[in-house]
């Protein structure tokens, strides 16, 4: 059982920037691919950006060139950094990851991001 804890939302003029973080219970070392999602009121959940144990990154098109995905195997965490945001960047983000272990995909409870002037 792997937990998972975001951090790092918050309230943001357009333009702006912030940093998630999500800090995993156990060694990240057999987790991938770990990822972020996010999920805007009144639609689906979609996948933000990817990154791989071999540091392989994998973004949505809309946020390629404004986000940046990173994991720190030393701290556990994966991390989103989001830079020149957008009112349509507004939703819950969720951290995910996969165990390369047993197949097991987990979640995080969620951090709203709010762009808004």
């Amino acid at each position: 059982q792997v937990q998972l804890v975001e951090s790092g939302g918050g309230l943001v003029a357009p333009g702006g920037s912030l940093r998630l973080s999500c800090a995993a219970s156990a060694s990240i070392s057999s987790l991938s691919p770990m990822g972020w999602y996010r999920q805007a009121p009144g639609k689906e959940r979609e996948l933000v950006a990817t990154v791989t144990r071999i540091g392989s990154t994998n973004y949505l098109d809309s946020v390629k060139g404004r986000f940046t995905i990173s994991r720190d195997n030393a701290k556990n965490t994966v991390s989103l950094q989001m830079n020149r945001l957008k009112p349509e960047d507004t939703a819950v983000y969720y951290c995910n990851v996969r165990s390369l272990v047993s197949g097991m995909e987990y979640w995080g409870k969620g951090t709203l991001v709010t762009v808004s002037s």
